[in-house]
């Protein structure tokens, strides 16, 4: 099986959101490997694992997409440290401020070239949270999409895929078959850590960058744009009530003031 896993360099969540001519800065501050996308990772090389291994020259193999700037080479750097096989890199300066539209046409090029069985998406990144993508490249590949996976199996021999799919409405089993998108949700398992062998054997491992001519399509001018940005204001400090024997009155006349009664 080749198997392909969409991965999003994004500021870390922990960090400091600061904002930049009205934008979100992605520039100067700390970039990390999307969180949901290492459970991807992982299902992907457990998959391959359960199915003769991704070690070279193996049956399987477990390659990550990535579209970004040179610099989301250090997300890439960590996947390939937990054990995928290779890096595909899509940069290119058409791609600044790319929406949902362009971005899912161009990993869907570049999955298209590569061949792919399956294709592993985290279910959202942390600076958009859309949950659109994984949906979005199944569309334009015109694949089988199972979505929100907290379990999957994979049968190769049938070329027939089956998760249980967990959403707010429940819990359902579904399948389809090869070639297929899945987006995993992060109960799915535990990404493991990178050892030192791994990231060792990371440095060596060679990432393929790409551009929008290499993959021969275009990208028009985004179909939504980000107007504007600013800060969460900061929240007002909660009212403190004193039982005098009032309280319950002090109570009813809050709820009542806020319009929640």
């Amino acid at each position: 099986m080749k198997i392909a896993v969409c991965i999003k360099q994004v500021p870390d969540s922990w960090a400091e959101k600061k904002m930049l001519n009205g934008y979100l800065d992605r520039v100067n501050v700390d970039a990390v490997l999307n969180d949901l996308d290492e459970y991807a990772i992982e299902e992907a090389l457990k998959i391959a694992e359960a199915h003769g291994g991704n070690e070279e020259g193996g049956p399987n193999t477990v390659t990550v997409i990535s579209m970004g700037p040179e610099r989301a080479t250090e997300a890439i750097r960590k996947a390939l440290s937990m054990g995928a096989n290779a890096a595909i890199l899509i940069t290119d300066p058409a791609l600044a401020g790319a929406d949902a539209l362009a971005t899912t046409k161009v990993l869907a090029g570049a999955i298209t070239k590569g061949g792919f069985d399956l294709v592993i998406c985290g279910t959202e990144s942390t600076d958009a949270r859309m949950s659109v993508v994984p949906a979005m490249i199944a569309e334009r590949l015109n694949w089988a999409q199972l979505t929100f996976a907290s379990a999957v199996s994979v049968d190769p021999a049938a070329k027939k895929v089956t998760i249980t799919r967990v959403t707010e409405s429940g819990v359902d089993e579904m399948f389809g078959e090869f070639p297929a998108v899945i987006s995993v949700v992060e109960k799915i398992n535990e990404p493991r850590y990178p050892s030192f062998k791994g990231i060792m054997a990371a440095k060596k491992k060679t990432i393929e960058n790409m551009d929008l001519s290499a993959l021969d399509i275009t990208v028009e001018n985004a179909w939504s744009a980000v107007i504007d940005a600013s800060p969460r204001p900061p929240r007002a400090a909660g009212v403190t009530v004193t039982d005098d024997g009032t309280a319950a009155d002090q109570l009813v006349s809050y709820l009542v003031e806020k319009k929640l009664i």
